[in-house]
């Protein structure tokens, strides 16, 4: 399952750069999430419940960041794992540039799931993680105080 997005942030890079480290900020903006700490300087460690609708399973999972640019980019690896429905992961691609509105953020994702997770239909699924991200992106602006405007896909 793929998923992206690309937004406009009425903030600077390094600030938008620096809220997308900072453990408390994410947190705040990951629906369901009750945990979220840096387990080294590359990896973060998670709790978090995600709605899918007809479920709402609770997942721990680990972070890493790979390919770091500071302020330009970074690959974002999760694996989660949610006891009897099985393991998701996914790979998340962020890209940071300046805009004449601050700083154009540009979101692409790929995701997987096994078991009974996948039981539960790629549609429903794909449709709940859109709204998941989204989300988030909203929530990471408001955090930031920044204002977001969502930019139509290329």
């Amino acid at each position: 399952m793929q998923f992206g997005g690309r937004y406009e942030l009425a903030a600077t890079r390094h600030a938008v750069w620096q809220a997308l480290n900072d453990a408390a900020t994410l947190k705040a903006a990951i629906p369901g999430c009750s945990r979220l700490e840096w387990t080294s300087p590359s990896a973060l460690e998670c709790e978090l419940k995600v709605n899918l609708g007809i479920m709402q399973p609770s997942f721990t999972g680990d972070l890493e960041l790979r390919d770091v640019v500071a302020a330009e980019r970074y690959t974002l690896v999760g694996r989660g794992r949610g006891g009897l429905l099985g393991k998701a992961e996914a790979a998340a691609n962020i890209t940071l540039s300046d805009s004449a509105g601050g700083t154009r953020l540009e979101f692409t994702a790929e995701a997987g799931a096994d078991g009974g997770i996948m039981k539960l239909g790629k549609a429903l699924i794909g449709s709940s993680a859109q709204k998941v991200i989204d989300g988030f992106f909203e929530r990471f602006a408001a955090a930031m105080g920044a204002p977001l405007t969502v930019l139509p896909p290329h």
